[in-house]
């Protein structure tokens, strides 16, 4: 741990010849004006000048872009189930009752696979982490200490609509298709609190975009009062996903929904979905920081690409798939309960 001195604030770096960690005093007052330093935002919302914080709970901004991220997406899924032209005069995978009870299951599915997707994919291929869970094995739990997955999510999203699609006797594609446009709702506020979080930062850049992750509130939250991203301008990657496969997607499906008929075309929409965010992440993780302790993986890969690829095969098989087949508009229509 550095010695405290004048320096407002400190980061982290390696001496990789030497194999040991030097902290580096950065006085932000010298840094170049143009640059765009982080504010600080406290990750605990706050009215005024009073946080939201009751002895250890807290509410944090990333557990309030979960919340937005459900009732805003059960919203809109609701409101397509009574659109009837988005349907074709054949009625509604699922009725309103029917998604009310999958909000449940799919809150269930992100919170579980997020949680195990980040233990496998991240904790268990990083050699520090996967000492640290061997000896700390309730940490597993603790998911307000932060570590979730996308991926783990998605997955665990998946495994929800199929329990749900198989007990209620509905086509699980048919389902996917349903919750498929009301995911990047929820990436969209995910990212957007990464951002406000200082999380999650991209690569060093001399761009115009570069933020510098660093100030007062990120060293006061990390274990070793440091700014893990350093004193250099970062890329704003959480802000980009939260732009393309939140914001952009959304609105690519939207057109798919309204324009395209694609509620019509069985597995259509969650080949839109998986495309789209494949191909989305695949770009990003260009500029995205790779996480650090990870393994060096073959041709420059990292974990996020390597998740989101079969991501994009999938998607391009199902939605070759989709396109074989008519659009379906001829059933007998009926209105949904």
């Amino acid at each position: 741990m550095p010695a405290n001195g004048p320096c407002a604030l400190i980061w982290e770096t390696v001496d990789e010849s030497e194999a040991r960690t030097l902290y580096v005093c950065v006085d932000l007052s010298r840094t170049e004006p143009e640059r765009v330093i982080f504010p600080n935002i406290d990750p605990v919302v706050h009215i005024g000048p009073w946080a939201l914080q009751f002895g250890p709970l807290a509410l944090r901004w990333y557990a309030l872009a979960y919340v937005a991220g459900i009732l805003l997406g059960w919203r809109y899924a609701l409101r397509l189930t009574r659109t009837s032209s988005v349907w074709g005069g054949r009625a509604p995978t699922a009725t309103g009752l029917q998604i009310d009870d999958l909000v449940l299951w799919i809150t269930l599915g992100i919170i579980a696979g997020g949680r195990l997707g980040y233990i496998v994919f991240y904790m268990l291929m990083n050699d520090d982490q996967r000492a640290w869970l061997a000896a700390h094995p309730m940490d597993v739990f603790k998911i307000w200490e932060g570590g979730m997955s996308f991926h783990g999510g998605f997955l665990g999203v998946c495994a929800a609509i199929v329990l749900f699609a198989r007990q209620q006797k509905i086509d699980m594609l048919k389902l996917g298709d349903l919750i498929a446009p009301v995911a990047p709702i929820g990436i969209f506020f995910g990212r957007i609190a990464n951002f406000i979080n200082g999380e999650l930062w991209g690569r060093v850049t001399d761009g115009p975009f570069g933020i510098i992750f660093c100030n007062e509130t990120i060293q006061a939250n990390h274990p070793q009062r440091i700014c893990p991203a350093g004193p250099l301008p970062r890329h704003p990657s959480q802000l980009y996903e939260a732009a393309l496969e939140g914001l952009l997607l959304f609105l690519i499906m939207a057109f798919a929904i309204y324009k395209l008929k694609w509620l019509r075309r069985r597995g259509a929409l969650v080949a839109t979905f998986l495309l789209g965010y494949g191909l989305a992440r695949l770009s990003l993780e260009n500029v995205r920081n790779p996480d650090v302790g990870m393994p060096e993986f073959p041709l420059g890969l990292t974990m996020g690409m390597m998740l989101s690829i079969p991501m994009i095969l999938a998607g391009g098989w199902l939605l070759w798939k989709a396109l074989k087949e008519p659009i379906q508009d001829d059933a007998e229509a009926h209105e949904p309960t």
